[in-house]
């Protein structure tokens, strides 16, 4: 688009003292004569550009011009780029490539090789081992769905085993403990709902578009419904030396205590359903669920299952 174009070429002009036009037209694979209308354009909007032609000659912004040149430093540049890449791991659109490239411009020459060096410093890798394809390009049509306000229908098995058919209204895309999920407005249950995407199937993009309800992202509302207390419950563990550290991991440190017999202890609340059970079987016979009995009843059946399980 023309507007990102020339946002793009001001960004460029105030980070370099010159700019060939030729550079620019290979650059937005555009004409050069584009690019001296777009000039003009800038000109016009008030930002004083000096062309100069001949050899050593280019495009640049007024030397006395106010706006200040260095307003990223390279350091900040470095981390921008690291954290493109970063989440390229997961979702590579085409536009952070673009975007990388694009930041690559606004160093000078001569500090490229130091801004190599600060790019490939530390890399977050956060895809899970082995194919990812098919959660990626879930994940490139949802966040296509999102930009189009379109709504989405799919097949959903939720954590019970139970299968149903969504339609929702996509609001964000969120990498959380090592899973993509889904934000959205379930139009059945009549609010926001979070979906799992190694849960979905038969993913369908409607025609159909809808108008965006003001959420606020920054109160992580997805975690407001985790830890509603009518779904909480409290348990106290006994917690042995081979688990504490995990535990401390998951919950921080102030959450295992010491008797005066040096046993530890903790008290945590979560959720109660199916996935409790679960995390706790994880940490195997490293922790013991004191109470409440219920729960501890729980765990008990699921191992007594179990064991029935792997002796026939």
């Amino acid at each position: 688009m023309k507007l990102e174009r020339i946002l793009a070429i001001v960004v460029l002009l105030v980070s370099k003292k010159q700019v060939q036009a030729a550079e620019l037209a290979d650059l937005f694979e555009v004409s050069v004569r584009t690019i001296y209308r777009d000039v003009e354009t800038i000109s016009r909007a008030g930002i004083p550009i000096v062309t100069a032609q001949g050899n050593g000659g280019g495009i640049s912004i007024m030397e006395t011009y106010r706006l200040e040149r260095q307003w990223l430093k390279e350091e900040e540049l470095a981390a921008i780029a690291s954290a493109l890449q970063s989440v390229s791991s997961m979702y590579e659109p085409a536009s952070n490539n673009d975007a990388f490239e694009k930041i690559q411009h606004l160093v000078p020459e001569q500090d490229l090789e130091t801004f190599k060096r600060q790019t490939e410093k530390w890399f977050i890798d956060m895809t899970a081992w082995g194919d990812t394809k098919h959660q990626k390009k879930l994940v490139e049509e949802l966040s296509a769905a999102i930009d189009r306000t379109s709504t989405v229908s799919f097949t959903y098995k939720n954590a019970k085993g139970e299968t149903r058919t969504r339609e929702t209204e996509p609001y964000t895309m969120v990498f959380k403990s090592g899973h993509w999920y889904l934000y959205a407005y379930c139009l059945a249950k009549k609010d926001f709902r979070f979906f799992k995407l190694q849960r979905m199937k038969e993913l369908a993009i409607l025609q159909k578009s809808f108008d965006r309800k003001n959420i606020q992202l920054k109160t992580l509302p997805w975690d407001a419904n985790w830890y509603q207390k009518d779904r909480l419950t409290d348990l106290l563990l006994l917690v042995l030396p081979p688990a504490q550290q995990r535990f401390s991991e998951w919950f921080g440190e102030d959450s295992l205590q010491f008797d005066e017999s040096g046993n530890c202890k903790a008290v945590i609340s979560l959720p109660e359903d199916q996935w409790l059970i679960g995390f706790l079987l994880q940490f195997g016979k490293e922790i013991e669920v004191l109470k409440p009995l219920h729960i501890r009843e729980k765990v008990k059946d699921t191992i007594n299952h179990m064991q029935i399980i792997y002796e026939t």
